[in-house]
């Protein structure tokens, strides 16, 4: 017996629209009724696997924001110079922004409008606070440039990471290997210390 109509989804293909959705057109623009439309489902049935919108984006910012943490807890465990940690939390952030493209792509998005936007940018934050200490880290080991504050360094060197999702788009043409190479190529080899 064949199945009639649209086939059902779980949350996770109905975030992954969502997220389309809220990147094409905004989050604040789009409301349920455009999900809805979009998914070819009822609000109902988009209410059956979240309470709200907010729950939505809560999903897909945390999606992001989960992977950048797990790569600097990684980073930690790395063995050897501060800069080196700092190289490879670079590294695996280009990989999750790859990963995770559109879900990296919302977050950077966010303006801070809602509770839930609010939230995410304060795991930014301290993400940031993360790539800064490494940094300083690099600096007090004598391989990074000390005239530079430590916070504008990290500031620079993950606008450069995540301008990527203005530009990347994973098929065909570079990997995801590839691409940290160069980025880190770029900002490192700019970053040491010429002794």
């Amino acid at each position: 017996m064949t199945r009639r109509g649209r086939p059902g989804y779980d949350l996770e293909s109905l975030l992954a629209v969502a997220v389309k959705v809220f990147n094409e057109r905004g989050y604040e623009a789009t409301s349920m009724e455009d999900l809805s439309r979009r998914l070819g489902i009822t609000k109902s049935a988009i209410y059956y696997h979240v309470p709200s919108k907010d729950e939505l984006l809560r999903l897909a910012v945390d999606r992001a924001l989960d992977g950048l943490f797990a790569v600097a807890e990684e980073a930690r465990g790395v063995a050897g110079p501060a800069i080196d940690r700092l190289e490879f939390l670079i590294r695996g952030s280009i990989g999750v922004l790859v990963d995770r493209l559109p879900f990296v792509t919302l977050l950077l998005r966010v303006r801070g409008n809602t509770k839930v936007e609010r939230a995410a940018l304060a795991r930014r934050r301290e993400f940031d606070l993360v790539v800064t200490e490494l940094v300083k880290q690099a600096e007090a080991e004598g391989d990074v440039r000390p005239d530079i504050d430590p916070a504008v360094t990290a500031r620079l060197l993950f606008g450069t990471v995540n301008s990527l999702t203005e530009w990347y788009r994973p098929r065909g043409g570079l990997g995801t290997a590839d691409l940290a190479n160069a980025v880190c190529a770029v900002l490192f080899d700019g970053l040491r210390t010429t002794a």
